[in-house]
């Protein structure tokens, strides 16, 4: 765990933000790659990918503040944290998601085209941001001793800005969802040079993200994600809230993948005639 990077006299970067940034400049690079090689207009597709990520970044914060009110009360010192924390990813894709809607309607764009085209570079800056929180310490995992591969944070700086526990081992949950996140990307990039419609790139991110997030949250240790049953004390019987979210997930995919190959063969036939 290395929460700072680099720090040069008063200069401080940290390697959260760092490894952030470098995922969301990969993810964007991807998406223009994409949006150029399918004739899309660079400027339009730009403007949206500002906007989504600037909304998106709010969402992320917003969503943890309100699952966590109740602490918030308590404790309304700790708000200023939000500041510096990266938020609730799923906090941050509902909010980028119907800010996406709304510009795709306004543009006469087409949400499935643009969409799939955003999907792999989502998920390959989810890698990094992940590879972010465990240098930060944030998102860690729940106590695990005997397992092999199990981490072990000491740094005193990281523990008083995230609250990972010190000197414990514990389930490597960042590592675990940053593999996942990047086995997610490159199964997206083989889909997306083989999709059979439009829509099926963005509607597996869905899927995929869904199962990764419902399994990791049973190794999640940190008490900053609220439950809907349960508590951490049992996690194998408890449902937390990104795992009920996860479930309404998976769902909704399932309903676009059935939505989307219904229109993309529709599409078809109309090409045909």
């Amino acid at each position: 765990m290395h929460p700072i990077l680099i720090r040069i006299g008063p200069l401080t970067i940290a390697s959260y933000g760092f490894l952030f940034a470098l995922g969301v400049l990969l993810g964007v690079l991807l998406c223009l790659r994409l949006a150029k090689k399918e004739g899309l207009d660079l400027a339009v597709v730009t403007d949206f990918i500002f906007f989504v990520m600037l909304l998106s970044l709010l969402g992320a914060k917003l969503w943890l503040l309100v699952t966590n009110l109740g602490y918030y009360l308590r404790f309304p010192g700790e708000i200023r944290f939000l500041l510096t924390s990266g938020g609730s990813f799923h906090g941050g894709l509902i909010f980028g998601a119907v800010f996406a809607v709304w510009f795709i309607r306004r543009h006469r764009l087409s949400y499935r085209q643009l969409s799939d085209i955003t999907a792999p570079g989502l998920a390959l800056g989810h890698f990094f941001g992940r590879l972010g929180c465990f240098s930060a310490g944030c998102c860690w995992g729940r106590a695990a001793r005997g397992f092999p591969l199990a981490v072990t944070f000491s740094d005193p700086r990281a523990h008083s800005i995230t609250g990972v526990p010190l000197q414990v081992p514990l389930y490597p949950t960042q590592l675990f969802e940053a593999v996942l996140n990047l086995a997610n990307f490159l199964v997206l990039m083989v889909l997306y040079k083989r999709r059979k419609f439009r829509g099926q790139v963005i509607a597996m991110y869905i899927l995929n993200y869904s199962v990764i997030r419902f399994a990791v949250e049973f190794f999640r240790g940190d008490p900053d994600r609220g439950y809907v049953i349960g508590g951490m004390d049992h996690p194998f019987r408890s449902l937390s809230l990104p795992q009920l979210v996860s479930v309404i997930g998976f769902i909704t995919a399932l309903l676009l993948l059935r939505g989307f190959k219904k229109k993309g063969e529709k599409e078809r036939r109309v090409q045909g005639q």
